[in-house]
């Protein structure tokens, strides 16, 4: 039975600080998981803590998911439409 190959550990950055302290975490997650056969890959990345990593010049061993455009006909995520709300109980 072959053994199979762990996918990559998918982290949501949207919720992370973007200082050193992050990136020094994260590095030392990715080599942890690179130990272990697999691979972080960062999700919703802030712009700043894109930035840091690739100033720490990590850029290439941290890699941020690309953010994924919204499709045609399709609103980007967070957006939600405008409407009129109920009148509230009396």
């Amino acid at each position: 039975m072959p053994a199979t190959e762990p996918g990559p550990i998918v982290v949501d950055a949207s919720v992370l600080a973007s200082d050193l302290p992050t990136v020094d975490l994260l590095a030392r997650l990715q080599l942890a998981a690179r130990r272990l056969g697999s691979r972080v890959v960062l999700r919703d990345a802030p712009g700043d803590l894109e930035r840091l990593i690739a100033f720490a010049g990590l850029d290439q061993v941290l890699p941020v998911e690309p953010r994924r455009q919204a499709e045609e006909g399709e609103q980007p995520l967070g957006v939600e439409e405008e409407r009129q709300l109920p009148d509230p109980p009396a």
